[in-house]
């Protein structure tokens, strides 16, 4: 039987529902352990005067206490450029940066010992927003551009031309488990840290340079997370080499474990960005040119915010055809947290952009937008290279929507809403579809690579390691899936263990949706070694060839001989075969030019489309979504259930993001909106009771990924773009005409406000 392609359920489903699931903070807690907590700036920009540390000193229960001047090593934790400090030195970058950070006997003892400092500041009036940045021409690092054919010509030959702007939020990642990282202090300085983290590696090589100790010195391990989103990717290394510091300096075990609101402070979040276009189009609706303008708020410090940024420019197409672009992108430095990397990584920045000047186009000509849609989707001859240069050849979205279309009946219920809006002067209802075309690859093509490691142990139980980490998403049930269909064995035979830089060494990190692609493919190759080293002694036993050796339903069949899988192993370890193997993988065909803006830095692409339906109340602009219908490919998925959760959850974060999630900062810098009580996430109560999710029974990978599936774990956020689609459509039905300015996040305030605008264009007479 496959042991793929099944709907297991997640391998922690049972502990995640019990509350069995061990994270780092439920681990049995070693003898004479300190805790940690890190005293932070309350000021936004300035000057560091000087740190006034003798209070925190004297404070109850306080061991140890590092600065700047404590580091023996490098002062930085930046992932890419080496432009953020582990502790602040001499100016402050954002209100919440690290200044010092402070050993405890207790929790509570640390937390209230950080902030007895006396600090002195010599402020400056912070630069918060990206009009400010880009009044000031403060830029974190160059502008980008990447051009097809000739955009001036274009734009003037077009029949008709539109000028549109959308502004979107930021969002927090709000993991259910906070940044949280155990020190381990061994022999001869090295270290062991248990952290929270998507990117081991990364925190192994951050630690070490921090430390001023080879990577071989530090190891880091990750059994699962609760949650990360990307915003434990690089996030993660300050909590980590905090940590390690104080582990260093004391000789004793630290966990520095973040409150939420501390976490919120001082962790990085999706990047805000202003987009603006110049589009060309004919009386159709089909694209002739677009001029594209990407504004990123990156924060202080440069983080990930090249590739962010680059990937939003690689989605401003969406899925549509574009003749001649060109998508100028600029990078801002503020005074605020830096910006990383979140679900979509930018692409959902470039796509809802997409969506809306596809959007503006319909309605100037007066158009079903979803018509337009179709219209310009990637297809054919001469209609299937990006602005990037890149040649769509999976194209299956023309069919996919037309399908959703179909089974979701978008066409009579557009026409119900139009006579429902006709009749209703108050409540407005809106309808959208919209596709996804998400890239999948690292566009750093680098970090396109994985490895893995497969033991068989004498009794037949296979010990399963590779460098992807768990953070709920269904990452280890999948790959010990792929690892139980080589030896066709039942999966829990299987012993998934935690990740760590000991076993599998210059891990990637999970992100990019590439978990699945890149980890499945090695531990597939250290597997099929595994099995071709038993076909082979079981054939020399045996006088057959090796082809004649077949695993089947945990037995291994030759020449009508059926032998448990467990004697083999037996066996083979008797006679000296080797029964542990690495695996290896690269992402093949992909390559980038940077510096010409072209080339393939995607293998593939992942598709979807969703229709959400919408009601507001035009005189509050409180609003509900009454119904989703989602279909989305995930090529032969590996595990539908664990696909279609993802899917599910997907949206739900992608409408938070959307309509909900509001990001505010006072005027002095500092986060208002850092605690659940004044930030807004989603709940079971924001869904429709009408949500129906269907994995596209046509899906199969064209390309060579494991057992041709897709990846899921990004590209379902950007489905909801159709919701915030739908909520521009219901406030439209108080002037069908006109085309309504909405930004995200769209709270019932920014509707309210659109409401308001739209009425009174209508009552002037504006087109």
């Amino acid at each position: 039987m496959s042991r793929v392609h099944q709907p297991l359920a997640h391998d922690s489903a049972v502990r995640h529902v019990t509350g069995r699931a061990r994270y780092i903070d439920d681990m049995e807690e070693p003898r004479r352990l300190l805790h940690a907590a890190i005293g932070m700036s309350r000021c936004a920009a300035g000057g560091l005067r000087a740190i006034d540390l003798e209070p925190v000193r004297a404070a109850e229960g306080v061991i140890a206490i590092v600065t700047a001047a404590d580091i023996p090593g490098a002062n930085d934790i930046g992932p890419v450029f080496h432009d953020e400090p582990v502790l602040a030195t001499d100016r402050v970058l954002y209100w919440g940066q690290a200044l010092f950070a402070v050993a405890a006997t207790s929790q509570e003892a640390a937390r209230r010992a950080a902030r007895a400092a006396v600090v002195d500041y010599a402020p400056e009036p912070p630069v918060l927003t990206i009009d400010e940045a880009l009044a000031a021409e403060r830029f974190v690092l160059p502008p980008h551009t990447m051009t097809r054919g000739c955009v001036e010509t274009a734009l003037a030959a077009a029949p008709r031309r539109l000028d549109c702007a959308i502004a979107m939020g930021g969002q927090d990642h709000f993991y259910l488990e906070g940044q949280i990282a155990l020190a381990l202090p061994g022999e001869d300085g090295g270290v062991l840290v248990h952290s929270s983290t998507q990117h081991p590696s990364e925190v192994q090589h951050k630690v070490a340079e921090v430390l001023g100790l080879p990577a071989a010195a530090v190891t880091v391990e990750v059994r699962r997370m609760g949650g990360g989103f990307g915003g434990k990717e690089t996030q993660a290394n300050l909590i980590a080499v905090v940590a390690a510091l104080l582990a260093r300096k004391t000789g004793l075990p630290v966990k520095l474990r973040l409150d939420r609101d501390d976490d919120m402070e001082l962790t990085g979040k999706r990047h805000a960005f202003q987009n603006r276009y110049r589009v060309g189009f004919d009386d159709d609706g089909m694209l002739l040119a677009l001029d594209a303008h990407l504004a990123g708020r990156c924060g202080c410090s440069a983080d990930l915010s090249a590739a962010i940024n680059d990937r939003a420019m690689f989605h401003t197409d969406n899925a549509y055809h574009l003749p001649a672009a060109r998508i100028h992108s600029v990078r801002l430095r503020t005074d605020t947290v830096s910006d990383t990397a979140f679900r979509g990584f930018g692409g959902p920045q470039g796509m809802l952009g997409a969506e809306l000047y596809i959007d503006e186009v319909a309605r100037a000509l007066g158009l079903d937008p979803f018509d337009v849609r179709m219209r310009n989707l990637y297809g054919g001859p001469g209609r299937d290279v990006t602005p990037y240069h890149m040649t769509v050849e999976d194209n299956v979205l023309p069919a996919l929507m037309a399908e959703l279309a179909d089974t979701c009946r978008y066409h009579p219920r557009r026409q119900a809403i139009a006579a429902f809006n006709r009749e209703s002067p108050l409540i407005k209802r809106g309808i959208a579809l919209t596709p996804v075309k998400f890239g999948i690859s690292f566009t750093v093509t680098h970090l396109n690579q994985a490895g893995a490691l497969v033991h068989i142990y004498q009794d037949g139980s296979i010990h399963l390691n590779h460098g992807g980490t768990e953070m709920g998403q269904g990452l280890f049930i999948k790959v010990a899936q792929v690892v139980a269909e080589v030896f066709d064995v039942p999966v829990d035979w299987i012993a998934i263990s935690p990740t760590n830089t000991g076993k599998v060494p210059n891990t990637s990190p999970t992100a990019a949706s590439s978990g699945s692609d890149l980890n499945g493919m090695a531990a597939r190759n250290a597997a099929l070694t595994l099995k071709e080293r038993l076909q082979g002694f079981v054939a020399e036993l045996h006088q057959a060839e090796a082809c004649e050796v077949v695993f089947a339903d945990g037995e291994v069949h030759v020449r009508g001989n059926r032998l448990a899988f467990a004697e083999v192993a037996r066996r083979a370890y008797l006679a000296r075969i080797q029964l542990s193997a690495t695996g290896f993988y690269k992402t093949p065909k992909i390559h980038y030019d940077r510096d010409q803006a072209r080339g393939r830095p995607f293998f593939y692409f992942a598709c979807g489309a969703a229709c959400s339906e919408v009601a507001i109340d035009t005189t509050t602009g409180e609003h509900r979504l009454t119904r989703v219908d989602i279909l989305h490919d995930a090529g032969c998925s590996l595990n539908p259930a664990i696909d279609r959760g993802q899917i599910e959850g997907g949206f739900v974060q992608g409408l938070g993001w959307l309509t909900t999630e509001e990001l505010v900062w006072n005027a002095d810098g500092r986060l208002a909106t850092h605690a659940p009580s004044t930030y807004k996430i989603p709940t079971a109560g924001d869904l429709p009771e009408a949500f129906d999710v269907a994995l596209w029974e046509h899906g199969a990978n064209r390309e060579a990924t494991i057992h041709r599936s897709k990846a899921v774990g990004e590209p379902p956020l950007m489905l909801a773009i159709s919701a915030f689609m739908a909520l521009r459509d219901a406030v439209a039905g108080l002037a069908p005409g006109l085309r309504p300015r909405l930004d995200a996040p769209a709270t019932p305030e920014r509707v309210l406000r659109a409401c308001t605008d739209i009425r009174r264009r209508a009552a002037g007479g504006e087109a």
